[in-house]
């Protein structure tokens, strides 16, 4: 057997693309024959500093962090690391809980929205992701109550429709939704629902898993529109994809109406590896924040502007944030075939329905990013 047919027996998940990655490094991913790769997906917004970082490898060969401590034990680095979290993030949010990725970071944060508001709905973005628990799930595809995009004025009034009636607990969303395109809500959206959301008791759930740590050319997506979400969870970027990691931070009053109710045991949240990673992750991006941001918003700008003088097929709609780049077209059969070319000719991308996305790392270099578009363009005029 070949490794697709050992990977298909053995492992359960979809259908793995014909790639096998032996090495990562900077903007390049290697493939087993050697081939390089443009990767234009970090991960899915993991490696937003690039991959093969050697900091983090030093940091990780020179710990002298314990092989594992009990969760009820104190333990200084993880009150180190929720101060840093608590400094950054946008608001008034301070409060940390533990866990090991995305999925368990916004899993929580609906527990706490359970608890602090006594309720047990949520309202969420029609079509979103927030994760793979049930809950995660739940909320943003089966049972819970939607709003349909654009996020305009008229989203607005259907979310006050819905939460006047007093019963949701939290309306979640990310600020910059990675996981649907691209999608950028208006300014007066995201102001009028945080309005509504404190008039009627519900909590605004900031989800920065993928859209956090520089990705949209703030440090984080909710800077854009001024927002202090209740609850804001993060993960990926959070190491740089050095290790595994996710957390949940919360403001006073949240933590307050939820103490002594929700410990949330965590076995391996904040594992000591990860928070080391982590800590010297932060005090880089801290100290190099301004030049990491303004780099990001002139490789955007240049992003746009390559694209938008590119020929798609039906005519294309840019939506971009930062390095959070959708480019919709509106057929979703020639954005997936657009997207196998450039995979192909070295350069790795995604499609979501009809929209090509793209994550390049915040660290790209203008010439990758030139090999990069000049892969692009070529296999947009590929038959």
């Amino acid at each position: 057997m070949n490794l697709k047919q050992l990977d298909r027996r053995f492992l359960a998940r979809e259908e793995a693309e014909d790639l096998e990655v032996v090495r990562s490094q900077g903007s390049f991913v290697f493939d087993a024959r050697g081939k390089k790769y443009i990767d234009f997906l970090s991960g899915w917004c993991v490696g937003n500093f690039g991959w093969g970082n050697e900091r983090a490898r030093r940091v990780i060969a020179r710990s002298k962090a314990p092989d594992y401590v009990y969760p009820y034990y104190l333990y200084r680095p993880w009150v180190e690391l929720a101060q840093l979290l608590a400094e950054i993030t946008p608001g008034k949010l301070r409060k940390c809980y533990r866990a090991t990725g995305g999925s368990e970071a916004v899993d929580m944060a609906l527990q706490l929205a359970t608890i602090a508001t006594g309720r047990k709905k949520f309202l969420a973005i029609e079509g979103s992701y927030h994760g793979n628990s049930i809950a995660t799930i739940r909320v943003a595809q089966s049972s819970g109550r939607k709003v349909k995009p654009p996020l305009d004025e008229s989203a607005a009034a259907r979310v006050e429709t819905i939460l006047q009636k007093r019963d949701v607990a939290a309306f979640i969303m990310e600020p910059i939704s990675c996981n649907l395109g691209v999608l950028i809500p208006e300014r007066e959206f995201i102001t009028r629902v945080s309005a509504l959301c404190r008039r009627y008791g519900t909590l605004f759930i900031a989800d920065e898993v993928a859209c956090g740590f520089g990705r949209t050319g703030a440090l984080f997506a909710s800077e854009h529109f001024d927002l202090e979400p209740d609850i804001l969870c993060m993960a990926k970027a959070i190491t740089g994809g050095a290790a595994p990691m996710g957390a949940t931070i919360v403001t006073p009053d949240v933590a307050d109406a939820v103490d002594g109710e929700g410990g949330f045991y965590s076995t391996y949240g904040w594992h000591p590896l990860s928070v080391d990673v982590a800590i010297d992750n932060i005090r880089w991006i801290v100290k190099n924040q301004r030049r990491l941001l303004r780099g990001v918003s002139e490789m955007s700008d240049y992003i746009r502007d390559r694209l938008s003088e590119m020929k798609f097929k039906p005519p294309a709609k840019l939506r971009i944030k930062g390095m959070a780049i959708g480019v919709e077209t509106g057929d979703e059969d020639y954005v997936d075939k657009i997207t196998e070319r450039c995979r192909k000719n070295g350069l790795l991308l995604t499609s979501s329905d009809n929209t090509l996305t793209m994550f390049p790392p915040l660290t790209l270099e203008r010439e990758t990013a030139d090999d990069a578009l000049d892969i692009l363009e070529r296999s947009l005029k590929s038959r």
